[in-house]
């Protein structure tokens, strides 16, 4: 395992969080949380990135608040109020960080929920990702009026290799939905389409608040190894 460095920053007038190993490291990933903001289990992620010795640099939805101090009911109205092309502008700001003082050469993203529908976004609009990873992205039919941009159409501009876990019991992405998804996807010329599924399994079921649910816990635990083979064997 790979000893670590890792605490929050400031990117221009962004605030984020870093991990990275303590040797240095040419490859990185940009990761994008779901509601829960940077809270203990996102720095995870990130540590477990970075122990794998890949940079892990956050992004923070909410400029500070997280689940760790601020109630669910708050973040989830926040949720409402987010505007896609703010959420992209500051991302690629992140990504010019990665590549520029970060020093990173090949750099990947990876979301969970939320995060996970602006991961396939983003990738959809910047060729300079060397992978997507999109953990149950919430993607709703009908869209939700702040989601200006369709994700179904972004993920057919998607050049990257693309890693999807999809929650088999999803009640946030429909079943019609994901086949849309998984169609665009394929349809690419250039890119692996790596589609994952998960019978059962809930909507954020990487979230340990939902681990009381066996089914949960047990596709988080296949996943997750594979999820840090993926990022490894593209960004390293």
């Amino acid at each position: 395992m790979t000893d670590i460095e890792a605490d929050f920053v400031r990117v221009g007038d962004l605030h984020a969080y870093l991990a990275r190993p303590a040797t240095g490291t040419e490859g990185g990933m940009l990761l994008l949380p779901p509601l829960n903001g940077i809270d203990e289990q996102v720095r995870e992620y990130a540590a477990d990135i970075a122990a794998s010795g890949v940079t892990a640099l956050v992004w923070d939805p909410w400029h500070g608040p997280s689940l760790d101090g601020s109630s669910y009911q708050k973040l989830l109205a926040m949720m409402g109020k987010l505007d896609d092309e703010t959420c992209l502008a500051e991302m690629n700001a992140l990504l010019d960080h990665a590549f520029g003082p970060l020093g990173l050469t090949k750099v990947g993203v990876i979301g969970w929920c939320l995060g996970g529908r602006l991961a396939l976004i983003l990738a959809g609009r910047d060729e300079r990702l060397a992978n997507v990873v999109a953990y149950h992205p919430s993607i709703f039919s009908p869209p939700k009026a702040n989601h200006t941009i369709d994700t179904i159409e972004s993920a057919t501009a998607v050049t990257a290799p693309v890693m999807v876990l999809h929650a088999g019991a999803d009640t946030v992405m429909s079943t019609e939905t994901f086949a849309d998804l998984q169609g665009a996807l394929q349809s690419r010329r250039a890119g692996a389409s790596i589609i994952h599924v998960y019978p059962g399994a809930e909507h954020a079921f990487s979230t340990r608040a939902r681990h009381s649910n066996p089914i949960n816990a047990a596709a988080y635990a296949v996943s997750w190894p594979q999820v840090l083979q993926f990022v490894g064997d593209t960004t390293r």
